[in-house]
C-alpha cells in the first residue's frame, strides 16, 4: 500500500505506513531507491513516502512518481507485484489512475526489487499514514458519484486475477467472525484495497492498483466502509452512497469478507483503534460474538 502525496502522518501507534524497522533495512531500501532513479535518468525532488510497514517506498521526481518495492526472493508474491502493470493495461482510461511509465526490476543478496515510474499526481491522499480515517473530509456530491462510476467502470473489466479467494473465506470466516463460510455467489472486478489512502479529494484520483482483481460484490464497499468506521458521520455517508450494494445479499456477503480480512490484520496487531469497531459492527451484521483472538 502506498500513496503519492507525502510523508507519513499520525502517531506512531496508527502509522501502518512506516519505514522498516531494522535500520539495515531503510538504508537498503534508500539505496535501492537512488539506483532506481539512475537507472530512469530522474532526479529525485520529493521526501521519503513509505508504504505498508516498509514494503514500498516513493518519491517525487520532477513529473514522475517513483515507487520502490521489494520482497524476499523466496517470498515474492507475483499477483502483487505486477498488480499495477496490468491495471495499467486492463482498466478502462476513464478511471482516473496514475499512468505508468515504465518498470524495472532486478535482485540482490536475496531481495528482488522492482522499481516503477509513474505519472506525479498532485493531490494529497484524504488520509496519510494508514488507511484507518481519523478526520472527516469535506467531499462534494460530485466526488461520491465519481467514486461510484469509477468502481462501476472497474467492475466491466474481464480479469483471471483474483484479489479474494474462495479458499480464503471457506478458511477464515468462522475463524474470524464466528460463522460458518459460506459460497461467495456474485463476483466482480475490483480495487482490493479501496481505503482513504488510496483515495484523493477532488478531482478524485484512486491510487495503489497491486491488489486489483476479482472479489466479492460488496468487498470494495464494504471495505472502504469498514475504514470509516471510527468517524461515524463518513461511516454513515459512505453507508448511504453504496446502499444500492451493500443492502443486498450478495453485497452483505462481500461485506463480511472484508470485515473478516480487517479482523484477521487486527489479530496480528494491526488497526489497535480500529478493532473494537470492527467486532461491534460484525457482531451487529451476523448477530455472532466475535471470537476472540
Amino acid at each position: 500500500m502506498s500513496t503519492t502525496t507525502g510523508p507519513a502522518a499520525g502517531s506512531p501507534s496508527t502509522a501502518v505506513f512506516v519505514p522498516p524497522h531494522a535500520r539495515d533495512d531503510q538504508v537498503r531500501m534508500h539505496h535501492a531507491h537512488a539506483a532506481a532513479a539512475r537507472m530512469f535518468k530522474v532526479t529525485r525532488t520529493g521526501p521519503d513516502v513509505w508504504g505498508w510497514q516498509g514494503r514500498t517506498l516513493g518519491r517525487r521526481a520532477g513529473q514522475w512518481w517513483l515507487r520502490l518495492v521489494c520482497a524476499p526472493e523466496d517470498k515474492l508474491n507475483r499477483r502483487l507485484w505486477e498488480g499495477p502493470a496490468t491495471a495499467h493495461h486492463a482498466l478502462p482510461p476513464t478511471v482516473p489512475r496514475p499512468r505508468l511509465h515504465d518498470v524495472f526490476e532486478w535482485s540482490a543478496h536475496g531481495h528482488a526489487y522492482r522499481a516503477e515510474l509513474s505519472e506525479y499526481v498532485p493531490l494529497p491522499a484524504l488520509q496519510t499514514g494508514g488507511p484507518v480515517l481519523t478526520t472527516d473530509p469535506d467531499l462534494p456530491p460530485t466526488w461520491w458519484a465519481d467514486l461510484r462510476l469509477d468502481l462501476e467502470a472497474t467492475s466491466t473489466v474481464l480479469t483471471d486475477r483474483q484479489a479474494v479467494r474462495q479458499q480464503w473465506v471457506n478458511k477464515n470466516l468462522t475463524r474470524f467472525l464466528g460463522i460458518l463460510a459460506f459460497q461467495i455467489s456474485a463476483w466482480t472486478t475490483g480495487h482490493g484495497d479501496l481505503h482513504w489512502a488510496n483515495l484523493t479529494g477532488a478531482p478524485l484520483v484512486i491510487l495503489d492498483w497491486e491488489m486489483w482483481g476479482q472479489l466479492p460484490v460488496g468487498f470494495d464497499a464494504g471495505l472502504l466502509y469498514a475504514y470509516s468506521l471510527t468517524r461515524p458521520v463518513t461511516a454513515a455517508r459512505v453507508r448511504q452512497e453504496f446502499a444500492h450494494v451493500l443492502d443486498t445479499p450478495a453485497g452483505r456477503a462481500g461485506e463480511l469478507v472484508a470485515l473478516a480480512q480487517l479482523l484477521q490484520v487486527a489479530a496480528r496487531g494491526g488497526h489497535p483503534g480500529l478493532a473494537p469497531h470492527l467486532a461491534h459492527h460484525a457482531e451487529h451484521l451476523t448477530g455472532t460474538p466475535v471470537p476472540v483472538p
